[in-house]
């Protein structure tokens, strides 16, 4: 059984320093960049979760959609991008308010999840159509679809932008 809480863990003592509960089901993690906001997608409550990192606790629950799995940050800290795996979309969270505004269509059983350096282009790991979306940010849009192996739960973009790997 997993747990409902997330383990805030010291790297330089290699000790859990802080445990936040009141989650149901948290699959995917993912920290602003200046590291006051983490940001959990409750699959169990079908939300997300918005942790403030001086005090340890949620602060606020986004409502945004079916099975939420992946998540991530964009590299300006002002947008959330969340795969909800049962609607076949992109939940995009504003930073700011805390509020969905957009839903992007994408494949079948999206799962991972992950943004370019420069914050143009989001990668979505479509386990369900064996393919990956590309969503262009300034207009919310899939551009190019790309056909991969078999069932892709997770992506990455490399630092330097020129490749994306994925399983």
């Amino acid at each position: 059984m997993a747990s409902n809480n997330v383990s805030v863990i010291d790297t330089a003592i290699n000790n859990v320093t802080a445990t936040v509960d009141g989650l149901n089901n948290p699959n995917g993690v993912a920290v602003t960049p200046d590291g006051s906001k983490v940001y959990v997608a409750n699959q169990g409550n079908n939300n997300v979760s918005v942790i403030d990192t001086v005090i340890n606790s949620v602060t606020s629950t986004v409502n945004i959609g079916t099975t939420p799995f992946g998540i991530v940050v964009n590299p300006a800290g002002t947008r959330v991008y969340v795969t909800n795996g049962l609607i076949n979309n992109v939940s995009i969270i504003d930073t700011v308010t805390n509020n969905v505004t957009a839903r992007v269509p994408v494949g079948t059983t999206p799962y991972g999840v992950a943004v370019n350096k420069a914050g143009t282009k989001v990668y979505v790991a479509n386990h369900g159509s064996n393919n990956v979306s590309v969503i262009d940010t300034a207009t919310n849009n899939v551009t190019v679809t790309v056909t991969v192996g078999i069932d892709p739960n997770g992506v990455t973009v490399t630092p330097d932008g020129s490749n994306v790997c994925g399983k």
